[in-house]
């Protein structure tokens, strides 16, 4: 079967590299933002996933209700008012979307762009019809509502390739636990585990990151960080935590938890283990005596 004129659109759109200059100094822009821990709020890392698709939903409710409104006679004033609220939540939304988008690969921030232009394009055109609306110009006014809802709908059509096709903000190391068969997994001598270095394995063709603390305890996580699949092995070990190289996200060692993002989701892990003892519990490997 042919592929859709629409995914080959979107597939020359990832491809197209004519707008990385715009995208690099973009993305250095949100990347030297102030945010501080605020960042981390709006990666979603307290919420465990995302949050601007939680975000979004508030200017699209609020601007599809104001169509509706619009399609009824004597309407405007409260449709005019739902315009309104759906500007002013659109300004937290996009920048949790641009503090995300900053940490895509390439492809995917193609896309991105793309779909930020279509919503900007969206909010200028409400921001258009609120301004109609406060003049009086009724019918002006809901033919800019009109032209902003699809604008809306062309984001969102990108933004759902963004998530479905290329999996933008999902949890790349979320199959992990599905993949790696429980028991115990002879995976080498402790002599093979250098203290405080990162070390790669596999079980069941799985890639695993093993670290030996000074105290002697041994943990393994899934190789690939959650968000988005950096290597972990040739990240840095500090403090009992492990960082991404790609975009700095820490794992906690001990117990895989994300202490700092853009990851939202921690890492699947063993618990702790000592030299003198074979395997790991649960799911994973362990090390054992030569």
């Amino acid at each position: 079967m042919r592929q859709s004129h629409l995914l080959s659109l979107l597939d020359r759109l990832e491809r197209e590299p004519r707008d990385d200059a715009v995208i690099d100094r973009t993305r250095k822009t949100v990347q030297a933002l102030p945010l501080g821990d605020g960042r981390d709020l709006l990666h979603g890392r307290w919420l465990g996933h995302p949050v601007h698709p939680l975000m979004v939903q508030m200017p699209i409710g609020s601007w599809l209700s104001a169509a509706v409104l619009d399609l009824r006679p004597g309407r405007s004033r409260e449709a005019g008012l739902l315009v309104g609220v759906g500007l002013a939540s659109a300004v937290p939304a996009a920048l949790a979307g641009w503090v995300d988008w900053a940490q895509l690969h390439r492809q995917q921030q193609r896309v991105g762009l793309a779909h930020a232009l279509a919503n900007s394009t969206a909010v200028g055109l409400y921001a258009a019809s609120l301004t109609c609306r406060v003049k009086g110009r009724h019918a002006t006014a809901r033919g800019y509502s009109f032209l902003g809802l699809a604008a809306v709908a062309v984001g969102g059509l990108l933004g759902g390739h963004l998530t479905y096709r290329q999996a933008s903000g999902a949890n790349h190391a979320e199959e992990v636990p599905h993949l790696v068969t429980q028991g115990w997994h002879r995976i080498g001598a402790v002599a093979d585990f250098p203290v405080d270095q990162l070390v790669r394995r596999s079980v069941d063709d799985v890639p695993i990151l093993v670290v030996r603390e000074t105290g002697g305890a041994i943990h393994a996580l899934a190789e690939r960080c959650s968000q988005p699949a950096g290597p972990l092995s040739e990240g840095k070990v500090s403090d009992g935590c492990v960082q991404c190289p790609w975009h700095g996200s820490v794992f906690r060692l001990s117990d895989g938890w994300n202490v700092r993002g853009p990851a939202t989701a921690p890492q699947p892990c063993s618990g702790p283990q000592r030299g003198t003892r074979r395997g790991t519990t649960g799911r994973w490997a362990a090390t054992s005596q030569p």
